[in-house]
């Protein structure tokens, strides 16, 4: 049975969105255990209530060693200026120990991402969560473009080769769409398809 975490930062929600539709989508392949978990808000808590944080969120806060327990590890975090989210690259920066022992060589790694805008960085927020899978020895699996969802230009959608992505406008109003949240399943039940033939 592949074991698959869905790992999540999420700031207003778009991501703990995406992270449930990841899981979902994981949970279709027979035999997968599909956990998902968030990694702790570095945020004061009075700043991120003053700034309209989510804070209801209901995923368990993970542990870094927490990794070696999986076949597989889907991160989510949102783009911060073409980087992923501090709090995410806070809780990936202690994984040191794991990269000396190689805990995760093997294991499949695979990303999602949200931005403000259409070209608000999520290339290259991929390419630095994809640069920690890589030095732990993780294969990387992004959406491929059988999910053809992606490929509409009827509407302004998300998604990309790298990940499953969702745009969420300026002032974040804008929920994930059908399409995106499609492209979060389809990456989720890909990855966790792949887990169980390496590792089931």
């Amino acid at each position: 049975m592949p074991k698959i975490l869905v790992l999540y930062h999420s700031t207003y929600g778009h991501l703990e969105t995406m992270a449930e539709a990841v899981a979902a989508g994981a949970r279709e392949v027979e035999g997968a255990v599909v956990d998902i978990k968030r990694v702790p808000e570095t945020v004061p808590e009075d700043l991120a209530k003053a700034s309209h944080y989510k804070l209801d969120q209901k995923a368990p806060i993970a542990k870094i060693d927490d990794l070696k327990d999986y076949d597989a590890v889907i991160i989510g975090a949102g783009t911060r200026f073409g980087s992923a989210a501090s709090q995410m690259r806070a809780f990936l920066d202690q994984a040191g120990g794991l990269w000396f022992s190689g805990a995760l060589i093997g294991k499949i790694g695979g990303a999602f991402t949200a931005t403000a805008t259409q070209h608000g960085g999520q290339e290259t927020t991929f390419q630095g969560l994809h640069n920690f899978f890589m030095h732990h020895g993780m294969p990387v699996v992004g959406l491929p473009y059988s999910y053809q969802a992606m490929m509409t230009l009827d509407s302004v959608e998300g998604g990309s080769p790298y990940g499953a992505t969702t745009i969420t406008g300026g002032d974040g109003s804008r929920q994930p769409s059908e399409i995106e949240l499609g492209g979060a399943r389809f990456q989720g039940k890909h990855i966790a398809e792949l887990a169980k033939k390496l590792h089931g």
